[in-house]
């Protein structure tokens, strides 16, 4: 279940696109110019009437020491960045595909494309087989009536996302061809369950290796059609076997399986395809440490995804702490229907933005990436509050909050920076990168609800700034 204080506003019309905006016309907007000063900076405000608003600011020739500084130690290196993004739901792409033409082509172009105005999203979670946020539960080999066991999966088929998700896919490989792509299944086949439903249950022993030969042949089947999966997680949400679709997967089983299955079915394969366990929340650290404590799983492991609907951001350091040789990845975090702008950017910039990263992880996903205004493309069951990035309805979409907390990481830190090590003092968050192009970047909310002014400092340079109450600033230098 997700759950967190969330709610989305709508905001910012682009050109191009029929887009409905809740602000008024004196609004700043992220096309206005910066100018030619030496740090570029975009601001949201948590009353939402500055969103990516632009400003430039110039080197100081002075340090004030009664006033705070953010000291940026280029000495200090972490984990390599890959990206930023939301879950491509089938939900989402079915309403991102039934755009006109030119609509669309607009939107995936801001979404996706690399320059300063677009959002620059460089990591995209799919789903194996249905989500909840999906209007109908499938796997890719359900049965004919009468059939019970399909061994040697001869009804595999990609046949439900070749209607939306794959050609749409497509279409943003052609935009960023580089982007990266994580799938996770919500539930295998039924008939490989120890219940025979969609709902719960967990993956009968016996079907271990056909299971995993259903993750080979999906990874080749997606390859075949130009689409290369950067990483699998075993199971969405391993102990929440209570959605629409779902199953429910332990530790011990999550270490058999990769060890004596998925593991070998990928090396005979020959697929280098990185295999990511956990993919839960915060609140217990010790299910993936318990994986990697095995070994033999061990070594066919990546790394481990979290969620954040339960615990904090300190589980993934904990995981690292036991596992140091191993990745960690934030891949869903939910903003709903009931929650409220100022609020969500406010917890998700702390938390999922900076906080996970400050925590090792290489991603920050958030949820869905699209719904519709009735919140209506679900399965039977699925979430009804799920609000995306986007809200569309025919060719209209409005962005949501989830848009600009990812927007204040996808449009800076590009793939392959570095994080590096900065002091940290409440209210005053920040988390820095070297980026691929020597640049620096640095993502700064004011957890407080007063203004606040201090320094950044970065070797021999140093720029002051002021950033208004519960606002959040990324800054390129």
């Amino acid at each position: 279940m997700r759950f967190s204080v969330v709610l989305s506003i709508f905001a910012l019309a682009f050109a191009n696109c029929a887009c409905k905006s809740s602000q008024d016309a004196q609004q700043v907007t992220p096309d206005t110019p910066i100018g030619p000063l030496p740090i570029k900076s975009w601001i949201s405000s948590a009353d939402g009437l500055s969103l990516l608003a632009p400003q430039g600011l110039d080197f100081a020739k002075t340090v004030e020491p009664s006033v705070p500084q953010i000291l940026i130690d280029e000495n200090q290196r972490f984990q390599e960045i890959d990206g930023f993004g939301y879950t491509l739901t089938g939900s989402s792409a079915m309403l991102i595909q039934k755009m006109g033409a030119t609509n669309k082509a607009v939107l995936l172009q801001e979404l996706f494309g690399k320059s300063e105005k677009d959002l620059g999203i460089s990591y995209l979670r799919l789903s194996m087989g249905a989500s909840d946020l999906d209007t109908e539960v499938f796997s890719y080999n359900d049965l004919p009536a009468g059939v019970k066991t399909d061994l040697d999966l001869r009804y595999f088929n990609l046949s439900k996302d070749t209607i939306y998700l794959i050609p749409l896919l497509k279409e943003i490989l052609a935009i960023r061809p580089e982007l990266k792509l994580m799938a996770s299944p919500w539930s295998p086949p039924v008939w490989m369950k120890s219940n025979g439903k969609s709902i719960g249950g967990s993956l009968k022993p016996e079907f271990y290796g056909t299971y995993a030969r259903y993750f080979v042949k999906y990874l080749q089947a997606m390859q075949a059609r130009g689409i290369k999966i950067e990483a699998v997680t075993l199971q969405n949400e391993p102990q929440h076997g209570g959605n629409n679709p779902s199953m429910e997967m332990t530790a011990k089983e999550q270490a058999e399986f990769v060890k004596n299955h998925l593991g070998p079915a990928f090396r005979q394969a020959n697929l280098n395809t990185k295999i990511i366990i956990w993919d839960h929340n915060c609140d217990h650290p010790e299910y993936p440490i318990e994986v990697l404590n095995d070994p033999a799983a061990k070594a066919f492991i990546d790394g481990a995804a979290f969620h954040m609907y339960g615990g904090d951001t300190t589980a993934l350091s904990k995981v690292k702490a036991v596992h140091p040789d191993k990745n960690l990845y934030f891949t869903e975090q939910w903003t709903g229907s009931k929650g409220e702008f100022g609020g969500d950017l406010r917890w998700h910039l702390k938390n999922i933005i900076i906080g996970t990263l400050r925590n090792h992880s290489r991603t920050a996903l958030e949820w869905n990436l699209a719904n519709d205004p009735a919140y209506s493309l679900h399965s039977p069951g699925g979430c009804t509050e799920c609000k995306g990035a986007l809200t569309i309805e025919g060719n209209n979409v409005n962005r949501n909050v989830s848009y600009y907390i990812i927007a204040h990481a996808a449009k800076l830190v590009l793939p392959g920076s570095i994080r590096l090590g900065s002091n940290e003092n409440a209210p005053i968050y920040n988390v820095a990168f070297q980026r691929p192009d020597g640049k620096k970047a640095l993502i700064v909310l004011n957890d407080s609800n007063q203004a606040q002014t201090f320094y950044v400092k970065s070797g021999e340079k140093s720029f002051k700034t002021t950033l208004g109450a519960a606002a959040v600033a990324s800054y390129v230098f």
